[in-house]
């Protein structure tokens, strides 16, 4: 029995190489123009015509009829307060949306930069509005998010009291409402970018909106569709269609998290990268927008039109969020974009898939070469780098992989955190991860260990690899969550603050936020 499980390990990473291959050629979506690419550009579908897959609200209210959403209410069952369908594959922030909508009775809007209400389906936030009788549609109104921002045939600015003041003329309000079908289909074309948002109907500029209230205002958030409550009503959407725009003041950071994997407060993914996003978005909102995908790759077909920076924390091997996307982030790191790995995301499989997260992140894990004990590493001096900035010699406990696999003559190679792993970390038998007689001679040797590190890759774009992370407390550690902050800006090129990433320590309570449900057994 002993024999056999050792023959079905080895196999594994040959039967994965396998279906890698088949995986990598087909992990190619085609674009709108019909190009061979992996990330979709342009205008993408993000309603599938047939369900509500990828959407959520009432299911008494809303369904999908002949191919259009269709949100109802009834005299009979009326809605105590305004409920929403919401698009759950992403948040929008700079953006085109591109629709069309029929209403034939009540009050509607679409949703953009919105929030969760405390009711079950309610938001808040920026509404491109909508109503049968064409005494609001067309104007920019904010849902529990100060009133109305901009009528039809205005430009506003929302001062910094939050006060909208109109600034110029788009035209007659009632000219305008001529170019609106009221028994019939419209176009609506919303567009935000930065501050500004400019709402089209059929092509016809109706309201826009500069939003100058820094302590209020939204750079992102949910994006859905309104009953209002009243009368009966009802209201009709398809051909959905969504551009993300680049953002021209901030750096975009995707995080990318995998599912639940060890045991509790151990491989919080989810955890670590609503944190990481969380703190960055607070403390550095002047320089990064960071936004989390949660339990796996995402299902946003739009979610990389506009990246700086894509950050990857998850296991490993053929269970990386990004082993079967591997042609993907290749596509992404070719346009310049930051890849950074955290903890076990280091490591792929020998060869064609580690060569793959070595060639984005300058280091990886490698089997029967690398070694992941537990121990506390010393580090006692810093590099002059800007993932440096701020950082304090520390110490701490965490599962810190070394020996890795790093980039020839470690061209590009910086290392940043650096220790002299203890005798302790030979005390396992040799083994894929445990140990060696290679690396059992450098820990003899008191041969210090990298185990964090950046990479200055030849396309342009910037990488990092940050070994530690096992445990979901270390995020406490101020000069530890220095060296992952300072690393995520440091990747989408935003300046580094020279004191670093300044974050407070999260309490107990957020760190206990959003842990995961974990399973019985370790899977390894």
């Amino acid at each position: 029995m002993k024999r056999t499980w050792i023959s079905t390990v080895a196999l594994v990473p040959a039967v994965a190489l396998v279906f890698a291959v088949i995986a990598f050629a087909k992990d190619a979506p085609t674009t709108e123009n019909g190009d061979d690419a992996v990330t979709q550009q342009g205008f993408v579908p993000i309603f599938n015509g047939s369900d509500l897959k990828g959407w959520e609200g009432d299911p008494k209210l809303w369904s999908v009829q002949d191919g259009v959403i269709v949100g109802q209410t009834s005299d009979e069952d009326p809605i105590e307060y305004n409920t929403f369908l919401k698009w759950t594959l992403g948040e929008v922030d700079d953006f085109e949306l591109k629709l069309e909508y029929r209403i034939t009775s009540g009050n509607s809007g679409v949703q953009i930069r919105s929030f969760d209400l405390e009711q079950p389906y309610a938001v808040g936030g920026y509404q491109a509005d909508i109503d049968a009788d064409l005494v609001h549609t067309g104007l920019n109104y904010g849902e529990k998010f100060r009133g109305i921002l901009a009528r039809r045939g205005q430009k506003a600015v929302v001062n910094e009291e939050g006060k909208p003041e109109v600034t110029g003329s788009l035209g007659d309000p009632e000219e305008l409402a001529s170019h609106i079908n009221k028994d019939g289909w419209n176009s609506y074309h919303i567009i935000a970018k930065g501050n500004h948002f400019t709402y089209k109907i059929n092509d016809v500029v109706m309201s826009e909106l500069t939003d100058e209230d820094t302590d209020t205002r939204r750079r992102s958030g949910l994006l859905a569709f309104q009953l209002h409550k009243g009368p009966a009503m009802k209201v009709e959407f398809r051909n959905i269609e969504l551009k993300r725009l680049p953002l021209e003041d901030l750096k975009k950071v995707i995080f990318v998290a995998g599912p639940p994997s060890h045991g509790p407060g151990q491989h919080e993914h989810n955890a670590g990268c609503l944190l990481a996003s969380r703190l960055l978005n607070e403390n550095l909102s002047d320089r990064v927008l960071a936004t989390p995908y949660l339990n796996g790759w995402p299902s946003d077909p739009t979610a990389f039109q506009n990246v700086d920076a894509l950050v990857m924390f998850s296991d490993g091997q053929t269970r990386h969020v990004g082993y079967w996307h591997r042609r993907q982030v290749t596509h992404l790191a070719k346009q310049g974009v930051g890849i950074g790995a955290i903890h076990y995301a280091v490591e792929m499989l020998p060869d064609e898939s580690n060569q793959a997260l070595i060639s984005w992140i300058g280091g990886a894990f490698e089997v029967n070469y690398s070694v992941n004990p537990h121990w506390t590493a010393e580090f006692k001096e810093l590099p002059n780098h800007p993932v440096a900035n701020g950082v304090a010699p520390f110490s701490i406990e965490d599962e810190w992989y070394f020996n890795m696999r790093f980039a020839p003559d470690m061209e590009g190679v910086t290392p940043i955190l650096t220790a002299v792993p203890p005798d302790s970390t030979m005390d396992r038998p040799d083994g894929h991860h445990s140990g060696n007689p290679e690396v059992r001679k450098m820990v003899a040797e008191k041969q210090p260990q990298h185990v964090c590190w950046v990479y200055d890759r030849e396309d342009g774009g910037r990488g990092f690899g940050f070994t530690g992370t096992h445990f979901h407390e270390n995020w406490r550690n101020d000069n530890f969550r220095k060296v992952l902050m300072n690393a995520i800006c440091w990747i989408s090129k935003a300046e580094v603050p020279e004191n670093g990433v300044e974050t407070p320590t999260p309490t107990e309570e957020e760190m206990n936020a959003n842990l995961d449900p974990k399973p019985e057994k370790k899977p390894k």
